[in-house]
């Protein structure tokens, strides 16, 4: 028998509609990001909508480039603030500069390599009659 509905639904049903795998879903639960699931009287887990929620945020920041350990604080600060969003949203903004700086360093890295890679190429070219 199938829990899921608009109000409930069990882990395979959360984790297709996320894109994601039930086990993703366990390792992000017993990691803290979200809060452990409410279970049946047969021990079978289900979410509800605000789990949904949840779950959209930490993937969000997950797509973002944060790291699990920065996923993490945001979780516990999240829990800490009483779901305040006026106190999570400074430290998501200051964690979101910092991994801005850390691609923009990458990407003038990147950058850089692709002009050395391009002179040596021509240099190659060019010593030994190459055509383009």
């Amino acid at each position: 028998m199938r829990l899921s509905n608009e109000d409930h639904m069990q882990i395979s049903d959360l984790a297709e509609m996320l894109g994601i795998t039930t086990r993703t879903i366990r390792l992000y639960e017993k990691l803290g990001l979200v809060e452990p699931p409410k279970r049946t009287d047969g021990r079978v887990r289900y979410y509800e909508k605000t789990d949904v929620k949840r779950f959209k945020f930490v993937l969000k920041v997950k797509e973002l480039g944060l790291s699990l350990e920065e996923m993490r604080e945001l979780a516990i600060l999240f829990d800490k603030e009483q779901k305040v969003p006026d106190k999570i949203m400074p430290r998501l903004t200051e964690l979101l500069d910092t991994h801005l700086k850390s691609i923009k360093q990458k990407v003038s890295t990147l950058q850089s390599l692709e002009k050395d890679i391009t002179a040596y190429r021509q240099r190659i070219i060019d010593q030994y009659n190459l055509t383009k």
